[in-house]
């Protein structure tokens, strides 16, 4: 009997042992879905946001914006800013006092002011942080503020960024229009056609995934969160227009005369080293070993080491032949015009946003830059000093068998050819006229025949 009566009680404690365990652990899953799942609903607030993420001001100027509450809280809520540089930004009152609701509600949509100060040229971010810690999720309440020196700066800057992307997209056609002018892509380096089409395709794989691919963009914003995408619709129009109108070029090298031009050696081997470098890692990312954002990485650097190299072969090329026929100096101008604007531009911003940590320490782009400035100077004293196109006197017998031209007292006469525009210009005397001309001409060795000239 004393047994049955020890069992008993041994049973109700464990029973009540078990009760306790079973109400402690739905008490701790309570917790656990409400402080680590469902804060801003334990409270009331449903959603914090800033009505803008990038603002610009001028130095010493206040700018209002708002913060945008969604539901009411349980519980009274400090937010408090958190600027990155406070010597660029300032905010005359840091904090924001939410109140607490005793009957909150969720749908509720309150706004708050909020006064930034411009004290200094420069980019910033600003965070917020909320009292009692984690009241409320503020991880995606940030905004970049850029004080700036002058509003007419920026906007010259952004005119400037449209004139420079407009030069650089017509510069293709010149060479276009003289090739398709002469029937003849004489004169024109195809390693320097070849590396371009590699370099722009490799140029648009960047920007289109970057423009069109969600996936990517989200591995993007997962690197940098706090970043906004590089790649904007222009990039994205310039780089596939730029492909295409080189596309273009090389349709005409294969139609037009070319005589024993290809592309050489040294190119097709460097052009191949690309190719693998593209194939393997493509097969890494299909096959999950590579991120595609970093295989896009990959096709800028290729762009990049292109865009450095490409003008050697057409330079060069001018130099064997002492000649600059068949390249078209409006291409280079074009060039030059956009790429001092851009320059320009950079030297703008840095004054405008007292950033010139980013001109000087983005030194590929400052590079690229300047070093194409430098090859396109090259190209215009090749074309205008070092070989300007010759015009050349030759004595033309007026005897000869089957020469109609004027003959003067001599029975010789002196004309003036100009190669370029292949046209005789008599200088003997008035009854002697421009003749334009093609092919073999009466009386003119076969070295004088212009179609194989120019």
């Amino acid at each position: 009997m004393a047994h049955h009566s020890t069992s008993k009680v041994a049973s109700g404690a464990a029973g009540t042992s078990s009760h306790s365990l079973r109400y402690c652990f739905l008490r701790l899953t309570m917790l656990v879905l409400i402080f680590g799942l469902g804060l801003p609903s334990a409270y009331g607030i449903e959603k914090l946001y800033l009505d803008t993420t990038d603002l610009n001001i001028l130095v010493d100027e206040n700018r209002l914006f708002h913060m945008i509450q969604i539901g009411e809280s349980k519980v009274a809520i400090i937010l408090t800013a958190q600027v990155q540089h406070p010597d660029i930004v300032q905010f005359p009152s840091p904090t924001i006092d939410i109140p607490g609701a005793i009957y909150p509600n969720n749908t509720a949509e309150i706004t708050h002011d909020i006064w930034a100060y411009g004290k200094s040229p420069g980019h910033s971010e600003v965070t917020f942080n909320a009292t009692p810690a984690g009241a409320v999720d503020v991880s995606t309440v940030f905004m970049r503020i850029t004080v700036m020196h002058s509003q007419v700066i920026s906007v010259i800057s952004y005119i400037m960024g449209w004139i420079y992307f407009a030069a650089w997209s017509v510069s293709f056609y010149p060479q276009i229009y003289i090739n398709y002018k002469r029937k003849s892509v004489v004169g024109l380096n195809f390693d320097f056609v070849a590396l371009n089409i590699m370099g722009f395709t490799m140029y648009s794989l960047f920007n289109c995934g970057l423009y069109f691919s969600p996936e990517i963009q989200s591995e993007y914003l997962i690197r940098h969160p706090r970043s906004v995408n590089p790649v904007q619709l222009n990039d994205v129009f310039f780089s596939l227009h730029a492909a295409f109108a080189t596309l273009i070029t090389i349709t005409q090298c294969c139609m037009y005369e070319r005589e024993s031009q290809r592309v050489s050696m040294t190119g097709r081997c460097i052009l191949s080293v690309f190719l693998v470098v593209v194939l393997v890692t493509a097969g890494l990312g299909a096959g999950g070993e590579l991120a595609w954002l970093d295989f896009l990485y990959i096709c800028s650097y290729i762009k990049l080491c292109i865009t450095l190299i490409k003008y050697v072969p057409q330079a060069y090329m001018n130099y064997k032949r002492k000649s600059t026929v068949g390249w078209s100096i409006g291409n280079i101008f074009l060039d030059f015009v956009g790429g001092s604007l851009s320059i320009l531009q950079m030297t703008l911003n840095a004054y405008n946003y007292n950033d010139w940590i980013s001109f000087f320490g983005d030194a590929t782009k400052f590079g690229l830059g300047l070093f194409s400035l430098i090859f396109d100077i090259f190209f215009m004293l090749q074309h205008y000093v070092f070989y300007r196109e010759g015009r050349e006197f030759i004595i033309v017998d007026s005897s000869d068998e089957g020469s109609n031209m004027t003959s003067s007292g001599e029975g010789r006469e002196y004309f003036m050819v100009n190669f370029w525009q292949s046209t005789y210009i008599s200088l003997a005397g008035s009854t002697s006229s421009q003749e334009e001309f093609s092919g073999q001409q009466p009386g003119l060795p076969a070295s004088r025949n212009l179609n194989q000239q120019i």
